[in-house]
């Protein structure tokens, strides 16, 4: 029984790894704070504190943890609050740039420096190289844009330096 007192810091850094398995499917930050909290653990066993002065080494450092580090971790790392747009619906609303023709069927836009397909709603609308135009919705690949004026964010892409080319 001499050998389980002697590897307790090993049992700590063992549930330490088990903990951050868990971690890898939760994503939440919790079991990170409790698998720190298990090698601060076992530092306390490596240091000869008896097993119930680990526990509570366990139990401060994990509140602690939990209490301090993970909200601001948290802020840090998921920084978009409920009402904010990522991704694709991030665009709706833009600013883009047409670099060819845009017609119901094809075109191309400059939106936020990268090149996109794009397209009307509108068999009468058309939009010539150089224009400004806004992004009303992205249909799968394809930015569906109108000739309206913007009322969301600007896109930060120039304007082709050529009509008719892209202007990289």
């Amino acid at each position: 029984m001499d050998w389980l007192g002697e590897t307790q810091w090993l049992w700590w850094v063992g549930a330490a790894l088990v903990l951050g398995l868990v971690e890898i499917a939760s994503l939440d930050l919790v079991f990170t704070m409790l698998a720190a909290a298990a090698i601060a653990a076992a530092g306390a066993a490596a240091l000869g504190v008896p097993f119930v002065g680990q526990v509570l080494v366990f139990v401060i450092v994990a509140a602690l943890l939990l209490a301090l580090l993970r909200p601001l971790a948290l802020r840090k790392i998921k920084p978009a609050g409920p009402g904010e747009r990522t991704n694709t619906a991030a665009h709706v609303g833009r600013t883009a740039i047409v670099l060819s023709d845009v017609t119901d069927t094809t075109g191309l836009v400059k939106l936020a420096g990268e090149e996109w397909s794009a397209r009307t709603d509108s068999p009468d609308e058309r939009h010539r190289p150089g224009e400004r135009v806004t992004v009303e919705r992205i249909d799968g690949a394809v930015a569906v844009v109108t000739g309206r004026a913007a009322s969301g964010r600007p896109d930060d892409a120039d304007p082709p330096s050529h009509p008719g080319t892209p202007g990289r």
